[in-house]
């Protein structure tokens, strides 16, 4: 690439097309979306008076998907503003429109002939230097540009996203064999960094990697099903959660792809190898095409291998008998194997734990996994060059949470070799020689630096310097302090991260505790401090069951003490006179956003789903949630001396309603996150963007935040607050308990009965914080509503 990509162009305005434009937009990459004219009018274009040469009509089909995509759930932009960067347009009026962006994506029907076809006309209007790729599934690469100019094919490659394109991490890049190297790399390390994207390099055949061995994993599940007389529901028990594999397992995942989609992609494996065991595994299934011709596809015609059936108790999800053809109710599966695995913890000892039972469960998990393993080593070398790329694309492409060549290393590969060479199974050369040299697995890791073997040895797995991992650092011996809820870690260059690690990474005692030894630490021996962590979720909150228990036994002391000090502890924080940086991600909920708050600035992970939530179980944020809020609406309000009631009320609301993030830019929207604060598109970028803001702040001199006085709506605005929850109440929107919980909030927000306009001290703000969440402790309402989610893990409306 000769320039950098700062706009582009998307060809087909489909799901596909219009999600990966919605990707580009998340990034913000202004990006024009070009469809075919449409050949009749609708209804309402005729009551309109257009006619097919009218622009809204030729523009109809991109126009429609990029107003489509405020309705589609889960939400394909970070926030929908971002649909102002997609232009519509057609690719009769507006293909020549191509020449001045930097990357063209073509994401038509996956269809050989039209794709050639296609790629001619780009051709005309193409610039050398613009980057031409397709988004195929598994269609050649280089068939798509034969008859393309030699300087045209350099320039195109592949790059399969995965749908949806803003949630699915993967994206396969697909060189051709003319296309120059330096541009492959390059659009990976962009795809990485700007679009937040995890890039294997794959190899021009069939399907790639992961849809070649996922859908190889499917089939031979179908195949191990049928011979055995499993159930539907007993196939999904055992290739779910108990494996290390979404919750979607086989059939719900069948179900949510398509039928007829799938079988179109077995189809393509099978139509283009020449290996007559290959292509007998790939032969679709015939109870995979009767499905097809009854139309029963799966989510998108209502019924697949589950169908959701209204009966007089509401709606109930059936399952179908394959031996029938009926839907028939849900029988659960049970057995020692599953229950194990149930009760392990990680998917490494899960899925041991699964294949190493004595019952039919266990059986089929080691039928299926067997095969999947000696074929993703008979491919390797033919798909993708090095083992982490199929892993990769296993874990990021299908939510496997652990690739091929990782599960084989966690049930054991010389034992798991032995068992499966007994069983008459043939085990590629490669991992025999593997064995024989010593080896007993694939990959391996010294101080913290991950080996792999490649080509008959040990090589080490180059980490981009973006790519921070605590657990590596744990490795190196790189912990400072530790306690059962926190660490510090040493991140070099004189800075120090501050990881939560308690259950769930709930705010407790012990976390409380090291923040304030962390603080010290670092006064004396750092130049500033991160607060992150690599959990699945940053913070879901304070830790629940500590405060309920000190509720039900009515020890307000203790309860009393434990809110003052998370509300010292921060408040401590955020006059640390070192630069402290918060970096959440992911679920980042109550306390967890009240313990980002006292930082300076806020990394944020895109896909941060940030909100206080604790009206949900009958209290208000107490650890300085409120009081922030306040100040910040009131520093706002001093511009140009505006009315602050409108910011309160915008708080009292998200507060009110527990509130909760679409996406960390959806935080900014909310006033969760301050202007000032950053988003971070790749997830595994934030701590070490984090790192860079308080090496930039140490450098240029930081000072401390100065205390600061609140001016607050005082009893006026603490009126206007209630009066709409008692119109909220009266309308039967919210509960008695509401009510009373949104008084208490009111008043918090308001700053009390003093006169609007009046100046309060952080402290007082505090103050009233602890008082309002202490009287809601007393109420058997607020414990039942905490009772409840502790049990239930969702919220009560009582």
């Amino acid at each position: 690439m000769n320039k950098p990509i700062r706009k582009a162009a998307v060809i087909g305005s489909g799901i596909m097309g219009s999600g990966i434009a919605a990707q580009l937009a998340n990034a913000g990459i202004p990006c024009l979306l070009l469809d075919i004219v449409p050949k009749q009018l609708t209804e309402a274009e005729t009551a309109k008076g257009y006619t097919l040469d009218h622009p809204a009509v030729r523009n109809r089909l991109a126009t429609a998907a990029i107003a489509h995509l405020s309705k589609i759930k889960p939400a394909p932009l970070y926030d929908e503003s971002f649909a102002q960067r997609i232009t519509p347009g057609n690719l009769e009026d507006h293909l020549a429109l191509i020449s001045e962006v930097d990357w063209v994506i073509e994401v038509v029907v996956e269809n050989l002939d039209v794709k050639k076809q296609l790629l001619a006309t780009v051709e005309q209007h193409w610039k050398p230097g613009i980057v031409i790729s397709s988004n195929t599934s598994g269609i050649s690469i280089n068939a798509m540009v034969e008859g393309r100019s030699e300087e045209f094919r350099k320039h195109f490659l592949g790059t399969h996203f995965f749908n949806p394109p803003r949630y699915m991490k993967l994206i396969e890049v697909i060189p051709g064999i003319e296309t120059d190297p330096s541009l492959v790399k390059e659009l990976s390390r962009f795809c990485e960094r700007k679009l937040g994207k995890t890039v294997v390099l794959a190899k021009d055949t069939p399907n790639f990697i992961a849809n070649r061995i996922g859908t190889f994993g499917l089939l031979v599940t179908l195949r191990e099903m049928a011979e055995k007389g499993y159930t539907v529901e007993e196939v999904d028990a055992v290739t779910g959660p108990a494996m290390g594999r979404p919750k979607s397992a086989t059939f719900r995942t069948l179900d949510l792809v398509g039928l007829d989609t799938f079988v179109h992609v077995a189809d393509n494996v099978f139509a283009n190898v020449d290996d007559e065991a290959e292509k007998k595994v790939f032969e679709a299934p015939e109870v995979l095409k009767e499905m097809v011709t009854r139309r029963w596809l799966g989510e998108k015609t209502g019924q697949g291998f589950y169908k959701k059936i209204k009966g007089a108790n509401g709606s109930e999800i059936f399952a179908l008998d394959l031996s029938t053809m009926e839907y028939r109710s849900q029988k659960k599966p049970a057995s020692a194997s599953l229950e194990a695995a149930k009760l392990a913890k990680g998917a490494k000892a899960k899925t041991k734990a699964m294949i190493s039972g004595q019952d039919r469960y266990s059986q089929l998990a080691w039928d299926v996994l067997k095969q999947v393993l000696v074929y993703s080593a008979e491919k390797l070398g033919e798909i993708a060059d090095d083992i982490r790329e199929l892993d990769e694309a296993m874990k990021w492409g299908f939510n496997w949470e652990l690739g091929p060549f990782e599960t084989w290393d966690a049930i054991g590969l010389v034992k798991s070799v032995d068992k499966m060479e007994a069983e008459g199974l043939k085990v590629p050369a490669w991992v025999k020689e593997w064995i024989a040299q010593g080896n007993t697995s694939f990959y391996k890791k010294e101080d913290g630096v991950l080996f792999q073997v490649m080509r008959g040895e040990y090589r080490r797995v180059e980490i981009p310097q973006e790519v921070i991992s605590l657990s590596d650092l744990k490795a190196q011996n790189k912990v400072v302090k530790s306690n059962s809820g926190a660490s510090l870690i040493d991140l070099g260059d004189g800075v120090a991260c501050l990881e939560f690690h308690s259950p769930n990474n709930a705010i407790g005692n012990d976390i409380l505790s090291m923040i304030s030894q962390s603080v010290e630490e670092v006064r004396n021996n750092f130049e500033g401090l991160v607060i992150a962590n690599q959990g699945r979720n940053f913070c879901v909150g304070a830790n629940l069951m500590m405060l309920l228990m000190e509720a039900q036994d009515e020890e307000w002391d203790e309860v009393d003490d434990i809110i003052r000090l998370f509300q010292n502890t921060m408040y401590g924080l955020k006059r640390f006179e070192k630069p402290v940086v918060a970096a959440p991600h992911r679920m980042t909920l109550g306390g967890g956003v009240e313990a980002c708050m006292p930082a300076d600035q806020v990394i944020a992970a895109a896909e941060t789903y940030y909100g206080l939530v604790e009206v949900g179980v009958g209290v208000i944020p107490a650890g300085g949630g409120c009081k922030e809020l306040a100040l910040r609406a009131s520093q706002q309000a001093s511009v140009g001396d505006a009315d602050l009631q409108p910011y309160i009320n915008h708080i009292f609301q998200t507060v009110g309603t527990a509130t909760v993030s679409s996406s960390g830019h959806d935080a900014k929207r909310l006033g969760l996150l301050k202007p000032t604060d950053r988003i971070v598109i790749h997830p595994d970028h934030t701590i070490y963007e984090a790192k860079q803001a308080v090496l930039r702040m140490a450098a240029g001199g930081y000072e401390p935040i100065p205390e600061t006085k609140i001016r607050v709506v005082g009893s006026e605005g603490k009126a206007v607050l209630q009066l709409g929850a008692i119109g909220m109440r009266e309308s039967g929107y919210i509960s008695d308990h509401d009510l009373l919980i949104a008084k208490k909030l009111a008043h918090v927000l308001a700053g009390g009965d003093v006169p609007a306009g009046t100046y309060v001290t952080e402290q007082y703000m505090l103050d009233l914080e602890r008082e309002a969440f202490l009287s809601l402790c007393g109420e058997p309402k607020t414990r039942q509503r905490m009772q409840h989610m502790l049990t239930k893990g969702k919220p009560l409306r009582n």
